[in-house]
């Protein structure tokens, strides 16, 4: 009769258990963090529901003090601001003017493929200059040139600001496309625009959601180029907050619903935006 094999030793060695109070202090971290995190989101998120509220009550309840914390929502000013014709073009003023971003592609393509370095340092510079220096100079060619109160004349403007952010974001993704892909493209007989469009774009899809995140938002939120370079014509959501305020009168709640309504778009293209961020980042790393 033979022995039985004897069992073979563990080749990772004896098992080394952590201290018994190892387990409390990684939980104690951990509450810690998320304690921290949650008092700095509640800090962060404080306007936000404090403007919110306040675009729920009847105008008179906004300034009580002690504020009401339980009270019946009201939408008088939200029917108000939407039913006014004004609201809509003004939306549609934002909107167009906010779309201006998109001449920045191009240009960090351009950027990019050619090696201009000289434009990303220049738009860089002007990017540094506050915009409120570029005012009356704008006013003056405007006056002379007919694009006072007009979309082309504040897509212009708003370039000063939008345009040196999408160069710089964008111009490091167009670097990323790998250039034997365009010149492939090129082989076949897509022309110089069409490698543009059809190879770079979907190539650089998430640096695109960052740039349009943030220049849509900054362009957005814009008020000085309108209310110096506007009119009635071009007048934005920002500037309607205005029309609440009077020389005797101001209406917080009016206020407080015009507000909401300007930051519903910019919290919605960031929530969309950054789920199509986080697609595209695991799409590439699965690639």
């Amino acid at each position: 009769m033979t022995a039985a094999p004897a069992a073979p030793a563990p080749l990772d060695g004896p098992v080394v258990r952590p201290p018994p109070g190892a387990r409390l202090r990684r939980l104690a971290r951990r509450l810690s963090f998320a304690l921290l995190a949650g008092v700095l989101l509640l800090l962060f998120l404080f306007p936000f529901w404090w403007m919110v509220t306040a675009s729920l009550k009847l105008p008179r309840d906004v300034s009580t003090f002690p504020p009401a914390l339980l009270f019946t929502p009201n939408l008088d000013q939200y029917r108000a601001a939407l039913s006014e014709p004004a609201f809509w073009w003004q939306t549609l003023n934002s909107l167009v003017v906010a779309l201006g971003l998109l001449l920045g592609l191009p240009a960090a393509y351009s950027v990019a493929r050619f090696r201009l370095r000289i434009v990303p340092l220049t738009v860089l510079v002007v990017r540094m200059i506050p915009g409120v220096v570029f005012m009356l100079p704008l006013f003056l060619v405007y006056r002379q040139l007919g694009l006072l109160d007009t979309h082309a004349g504040l897509i212009v403007a708003h370039l000063i600001i939008t345009l040196p952010l999408a160069i710089w974001i964008m111009m490091g993704f167009f670097e990323d496309v790998p250039v034997e892909v365009e010149q492939a493209a090129l082989i076949d007989g897509c022309t110089r625009w069409g490698v543009f469009w059809r190879v770079a774009l979907p190539l650089s899809l998430p640096g695109m959601s960052v740039t349009a995140i943030l220049a849509f938002i900054t362009s957005w939120n814009d008020l000085v180029f309108v209310l110096i370079l506007g009119g009635n014509d071009t007048r934005t959501l920002p500037a309607s907050v205005l029309s609440y305020m009077g020389f005797d009168t101001l209406n917080f709640a009016g206020i407080a619903a015009s507000a909401t309504l300007l930051s519903a778009p910019v919290v919605l293209l960031s929530v969309v935006a950054q789920r199509w961020l986080v697609g595209g980042l695991t799409v590439g790393a699965v690639k």
